[in-house]
């Protein structure tokens, strides 16, 4: 009897193993007494090492590869076992001159490439752009940061520029996808466009990609659906053509809107993307790119995984920030105000942290003492009109709240809801700003006014802060000159664009433009790139010269210092 019913065993193990990762396995996980952090030692074989460590909540987690994942890829996935395949995103997230993707790399903590020169420290116009309009409005909308890049010489003769950037030496390019549904490029110092727009005649309000690798790839989301159709699109820039489009209307996620106004990150050493959906779904992309410089020519083959998960006491599904990643951990919250650590090789959480409130904001990432610490915060919407705005601190390897900072916001309510509390995502503090970080939160105390803070990296304490007549989603950039002098470009909900010394937050200079800017600025040597919402595309400079995609309702202005 006990030989028949070993073997009956053995046989329901080997079937299980030949069905693969072709289905669905639904795995409630439920988190023991003791959670599992990672602690990476130097080794040939990249070892990972378990140690135990305090568990928060409960979790219930669905891991789906879809059917066309390479079988060997996932076996260990299924049934949330771990899957040795030694993913980890390298230290750099590229070589190539510019900023690729919100906030410039994996660990979201920088929006700016090169030195700034700053003599008169003013801010004074450049030039600008119109853009045409939609239902959502004109210009950029949250988080809208434009993506900035020199490309290598060979990438820019087989591209569909026009043919005088071709022969252009050091030619730089800025993309920015618009509320108006169409992705615009435009030569830095000019603002003359580069190329025809792409129209995906759908409502854009988050920021562009581009491949770490200078691989000519667009990566974009969409943020309405007023064409039946919504989701994540990558598009060839050698000739504009859209190569892929991802869904985000799936049944198998727990919600069914399909927005993506998260930026993805892209790992160049293994040719895989990351990104979170606004339907709940984690989704890890084997994008199998094929890119033929000779034949002018590339693709994408894109093998998708997802996963879904559930918290305890969280009722509300949707990552609308970007996802961060240390090594092979990602990082990510959602609209319940859960924030978890994710195994990127075998998708099965690490940790989930304790909720707070709603949170947009992208989490950013410094590694302290070889720790990854994530500094985030929430909004206050699910509290009510009034709530807190909880800053966080959180040990990235055990999900332990090592600092708690909390602000008092408010939020207007109804059918048009405008939060108050963190949308903007923080700066870390570098170079002579090194130790601190500085969070930019909305509607502070009065429903109009904002605050700007700098707090102590190592106790949390306030260093100094700016208590905004203005309120501001716009993320604040910091920038540095060759001496390492650091300083602070800030955005406000009036259209002033605002610069900062950094070791003070002492105000220097402000400069009103049209409209709101909730969009974020990003900074490429002496130019700022941003975007107002019903404005006018701009550019300014501050021995900075600094470019802003508006909108419909203005003319073309020049900046310059």
């Amino acid at each position: 009897m006990k030989k028949i019913i070993c073997l009956y065993i053995f046989i329901i193990f080997i079937t299980s193993i030949l069905i693969g990762c072709s289905n669905t396995v639904q795995t409630a996980v439920v988190a023991p007494s003791k959670a599992a952090a990672l602690q990476h030692t130097e080794s040939e074989a990249a070892q990972t090492v378990l140690d135990e460590v305090a568990s928060y909540k409960k979790l219930y987690v669905t891991i789906k590869p879809s059917p066309t994942l390479n079988y060997i890829k996932c076996e260990n996935v299924r049934a949330g076992e771990a899957a040795n395949l030694g993913q980890t995103f390298p230290e750099k997230y590229s070589d190539i001159a510019g900023v690729l993707t919100f906030r410039g790399n994996h660990h979201r903590d920088t929006a700016a490439w090169g030195k700034v020169k700053l003599q008169d420290k003013k801010l004074e116009k450049l030039w600008a752009f119109n853009t045409s309009y939609r239902s959502f409005g004109a210009g950029g909308g949250w988080t809208g940061q434009p993506a900035v890049i020199k490309w290598p010489e060979e990438i820019k003769q087989i591209m569909n520029i026009k043919d005088k950037f071709k022969e252009m030496q050091d030619f730089t390019e800025v993309i920015f996808a618009s509320l108006d549904g169409k992705i615009y490029f435009f030569e830095l110092t000019t603002g003359e466009q580069t190329r025809e727009a792409i129209d995906i005649k759908n409502t854009i309000k988050g920021s562009v990609s581009l491949d770490p690798r200078g691989y000519p790839l667009l990566y974009v989301g969409q943020g309405l659906n007023e064409s039946g159709k919504i989701g994540y699109r990558i598009f060839s820039l050698i000739d504009s053509k859209q190569l892929y489009f991802l869904s985000g209307t799936d049944g198998f996620a727990y919600r069914s809107w399909g927005a993506f106004d998260g930026a993805p990150l892209i790992n160049r050493d293994t040719d895989t993307m990351i990104l979170g959906g606004e339907n709940g779904l984690l989704y890890h992309i084997t994008l199998n790119t094929e890119f033929n410089l000779v034949q002018k020519s590339i693709s994408v083959a894109p093998e998708v995984s997802k996963y879904r998960y559930k918290i305890e006491g969280n009722y509300y599904q949707g990552v609308e920030n970007s996802v961060a990643v240390y090594k092979e951990l990602v990082y990510f919250a959602d609209n319940g105000g859960s924030i978890q650590a994710v195994n990127i090789n075998s998708l099965k959480p690490l940790w989930t942290a304790p909720m707070t409130d709603d949170t947009d904001a992208t989490i950013a990432i410094k590694v302290e003492n070889e720790i990854p610490y994530l500094y985030t915060g929430c909004e206050v919407d699910k509290q009510g009109s009034r709530g807190m705005s909880v800053i966080r601190k959180i040990n990235g390897l055990t999900g332990e709240v090592v600092g708690i900072n909390e602000f008092p916001c408010r939020s207007i309510l109804g059918e048009h809801p405008v939060n108050g509390g963190l949308l903007a995502s923080p700066v870390l503090g570098k170079e002579h700003l090194e130790g601190s970080v500085i969070f930019t939160i909305a509607r502070y105390e009065k429903l109009y006014q904002g605050l700007m803070i700098a707090l102590s990296c190592e106790d949390g304490k306030e260093l100094w802060r700016w208590e905004m007549p203005n309120y501001s989603w716009s993320s604040p950039v910091d920038i540095y000159d060759e001496a390492g002098n650091g300083y602070l470009i800030q955005g406000d909900s009036i259209g002033k664009l605002h610069l900062l010394e950094g070791k003070t937050g002492s105000l220097l200079d402000s400069l009103q433009l049209n409209g709101n800017i909730e969009s974020s600025p990003v900074v490429f040597d002496n130019y700022i790139v941003i975007a107002t919402k019903r404005g006018k595309n701009v550019c300014i400079l501050c021995k900075i010269q600094i470019f802003f995609p508006l909108t419909y309702y203005g003319c073309s202005i020049i900046y310059n210092n």
